[in-house]
């Protein structure tokens, strides 16, 4: 029977792991799998042996503050994970836990995958000295990451990205607002504040302040607010107890891809919730906001080479959705950027890059990433069973 040990470290892991142990099971319907999971992963059939929210921190800073507690679990499940005779381990995303477990694994004789390559081509070029001799294959769900690991060789596979294979390529407006059970007509603007508790606590007041702003030039415009789940939920009304009465803000908590169905434009957090906004083909604009010391850590390790952060950008290799960070997170700047999206002649009938760009990357990211990924796990396992 296939073992295979699995580490998710943040929701949208979570969502990747449990596409990826679908896929496996299809093909061994008899694979075990154990180690660090989310909802999504349990009900694929993952025993937990951690929950994924005890890893979902963010931020130089913010590790910090946590690092003894994620010590102690690393070490508590790198053991159970040797003791477990595994086939393979897989770290989904948050390299910075997994791959020093991978590191040891593999010394142990396991092979190691790393499912999301960390954006080592971005900032911190020096970890791919870690990532070679952690892990035996990366699985990169964006085109580019490969050339890179090639350069460098070490073996990786482009397999594309799950959302692309699930979200259609038209998502209707009036079918999401109707799921939302909002009115049909109207202008939304959708909030995304994050899917970690640290992320909504540093741009739920900026997002809703812009909210506000916005509605104070157009009064009838609906705000809608998706959150992942009830922590951050808590976090967002904390934060905003000051705010939100103003804002008229209706709140739901796991739909975020059907508020962004919903929405006109969207302001939404950098990562996931950028890239599954361009999947949905809605204009955004695209927040990110750290604690000052994590960003001038990041500043130094490379980030400000970069010319773009956010995921769309990045995959079109040009600026084609606005970007900020830090200090412009304030509705002076994020409001004027969001308007015009607001206005009529920026409706995709229109000439507009984003809406051609955002359809070619999506059919590019469309590759049955799950089946691949799965293909990939099981032919790592299987030379690794023949050379026993």
């Amino acid at each position: 029977m296939l073992k295979v040990g699995v580490v998710a470290g943040e929701a949208s892991g979570d969502t990747l792991g449990a596409g990826l142990i679908s896929a496996i099971k299809e093909r061994k319907p008899n694979a075990q799998f154990v180690g660090v999971a989310g909802p999504q992963m349990i009900e694929a059939g993952c025993e937990p042996w951690q929950h994924t929210d005890e890893l979902s921190v963010m931020g130089l800073a913010e590790v910090v503050r946590h690092l003894p507690r994620l010590l102690r679990l690393r070490k508590v499940l790198l053991r159970r994970l040797k003791e477990s005779k595994l086939d393979v381990f897989i770290g989904i995303d948050s390299p910075d836990f997994n791959l020093p477990v991978s590191m040891a694994l593999k010394k142990a004789g396991v092979p190691t995958i790393q499912y999301v390559s960390p954006q080592i081509w971005a900032w911190r070029q020096s970890r791919v000295r870690t990532v070679s001799k952690a892990v035996d294959l990366v699985l990169c769900v964006l085109p580019f990451e490969t050339q890179f690991y090639d350069l460098h060789g070490i073996s990786s596979h482009f397999v594309g990205h799950p959302l692309a294979d699930v979200i259609p390529m038209e998502t209707d407006k009036k079918n999401a607002r109707a799921e939302l059970k909002v009115p049909l007509t109207g202008s939304y603007l959708a909030l995304l504040p994050g899917s970690r508790k640290f992320e909504v606590s540093k741009l739920a007041i900026p997002f809703l302040r812009t909210a506000n702003w916005l509605r104070s030039h157009n009064p009838e415009l609906e705000v809608i607010v998706g959150l992942a789940n009830d922590d951050t939920r808590s976090v967002f009304l904390t934060k905003t107890r000051d705010l939100f009465s103003d804002s008229h803000a209706k709140l739901f908590v796991g739909k975020t891809r059907e508020v962004i169905g919903a929405a006109d434009v969207v302001l939404t957090a950098s990562g996931t919730a950028s890239l599954e906004s361009m999947l949905v083909k809605r204009p955004m604009v695209v927040g990110y906001k750290v604690s000052s010391l994590t960003y001038k850590a990041m500043q130094l390790l490379g980030l400000k080479q970069l010319d773009h952060f956010s995921l769309p950008n990045l995959l079109a290799d040009m600026r084609i959705v606005p970007e900020y960070v830090q200090g412009d997170i304030c509705p002076e700047i994020l409001g004027p950027s969001i308007s015009v999206f607001l206005q009529e002649n920026h409706d995709k009938g229109l000439e507009n890059t984003w809406y051609e760009s955002f359809s070619k990357i999506h059919g590019q990211l469309r590759c049955n990433a799950s089946e691949r990924a799965a293909d990939a796990v099981l032919q790592l396992a299987g030379k690794n069973r023949k050379s026993l």
